[in-house]
């Protein structure tokens, strides 16, 4: 099969997996914006990025290494299962750890500060919903992944769009009958998907007992994937809480709420973007290809990545009103005027994702590590310093800012690299 012939099936099929996950993100999304005012769809925003730390830390944050190291050991099934064994039991650990501390937070922690607006009862019943919410998450995510390292495209799809048609149903449902709180109802989403992921991980052979019966138990190379994986699934949360925090401060409730609507539009793309990157990019790259073959590979798929967003970005560029209308409502419609300084760092995000996934396949911990603290840092304090001096453009113009320095960085970073010939 031909370089161009895989590349379009690949992408053809991730393409399609993609579309399910944005309809889902995108029906969840206009539930949301159609029940709640802008204020509270801020404070919903807020609440997802605290399970998205929540999720970070009993998972380890290893999506990307479960699919790597999958992909690189799937020819040698005992040292396969002594792989999946040892991601297996880190992430069982962390998931205790987190556990703990979350029933501690939920109790202590000053909610009518992070979730202003939501009775404390309510907030802690959510947080406690979260717990399960955060297992069954984790479950769909390390199983999907595996199913992408394995080569086993369809079973990926598969876990992919039920999981996407079970969301929206179950916040449909909710939301209609009013049986649960909205953040409740939000924090439970994907139990019953992750029963469905769990099975049909099963009949690829990603089965728990035979994980548990395995005389290997390798969790060396899990731990640069962890380290890379936290940091920005940690950090990303807490900058977007102190970017929201700073605007709604200066800037009132409902003005957080657009910049959130403004936001969740970039998450669309970089979601679309992501998940195809990860099929096609991720399994390709391994420490033994030599340079030539790597930028062989990489040249004509990085050109062909910053092409589709540059059609991506146009199209949401000249739709973008119509689309502010169809995904949120006529509360949002602030949003169309700062879209535009923020679709040029959708551009250059999805290049340096790619550019990242580099990085992150051959276990260049060090130096992803500095750049992506690096790049939090910068938009924190481009978004703080931007406020005051471009008012309510600044955190768009931060987020344009950084993500141009950090594709720019790690290209540099990427053609320095050092493989197995010259």
């Amino acid at each position: 099969m031909s370089t161009d012939l895989k590349f379009a099936k690949l992408f053809a099929g991730s393409s399609a997996v993609t579309l399910f996950n944005a309809l889902r993100a995108f029906a969840v999304n206009k539930l949301l914006a159609v029940f709640l005012p802008p204020a509270m769809f801020a404070c919903v925003g807020q609440f997802l990025n605290l399970m998205t730390i929540g999720q970070a830390t009993s998972s380890l944050a290893l999506q990307n290494g479960w699919t790597a190291l999958t992909a690189q050991n799937k020819d040698t099934p005992e040292k396969l299962l002594g792989i999946w064994r040892g991601g297996v039991r880190l992430t069982t650990f962390a998931s205790l750890i987190t556990f703990v501390v979350a029933l501690l937070f939920c109790f202590m922690a000053p909610l009518h500060v992070l979730l202003p607006g939501i009775p404390t009862r309510l907030a802690q019943a959510a947080i406690l919903f979260a717990l399960p919410g955060i297992f069954a998450m984790n479950i769909i995510t390390i199983t999907a992944a595996v199913m992408n390292g394995l080569g086993e495209n369809r079973k990926w799809a598969t876990i992919n769009i039920v999981a996407s048609m079970w969301q929206v149903l179950w916040v449909a449902f909710f939301l209609y009958t009013g049986h649960l709180s909205v953040l409740s109802i939000i924090a439970t989403q994907s139990v019953v998907a992750a029963i469905f992921a769990i099975q049909m991980a099963n009949r690829a052979g990603f089965s728990i007992r035979k994980i548990w019966k395995s005389a290997l138990d390798t969790r060396g190379p899990w731990l640069s994937y962890a380290m890379m994986g936290l940091v920005p699934m940690v950090a990303t949360p807490l900058v977007l809480t102190f970017i929201r925090t700073v605007v709604s401060s200066n800037f009132g409730g409902d003005a957080a709420g657009i910049w959130q609507s403004v936001w969740k539009i970039s998450d669309f793309l970089f979601m679309a973007m992501s998940a195809i990157l990860t099929v096609i990019l991720l399994p390709r790259v391994s420490p033994k290809m030599t340079r030539s073959e790597f930028f062989q590979m990489f040249h004509p798929l990085l050109l062909r990545i910053m092409g589709i967003s540059l059609v991506m970005v146009a199209a949401l560029y000249f739709a973008r009103t119509l689309l502010v209308q169809v995904l949120f409502s006529s509360a949002y419609m602030g949003a169309v005027d700062y879209m535009p300084i923020q679709l040029v760092g959708d551009f250059f995000r999805a290049g340096g994702f790619a550019l990242a996934l580099v990085l992150i396949a051959r276990a260049e911990t060090l130096k992803f590590l500095v750049i992506e603290i690096g790049s939090e840092l910068l938009l924190a304090s481009g978004a703080y310093v931007g406020i005051r001096l471009f008012e309510f453009n600044g955190p768009m113009m931060a987020y344009a800012f950084e993500n141009f320095v950090y594709m720019i960085v790690l290209y540099v970073v990427v053609r320095r690299l050092k493989w197995n010939t010259p």
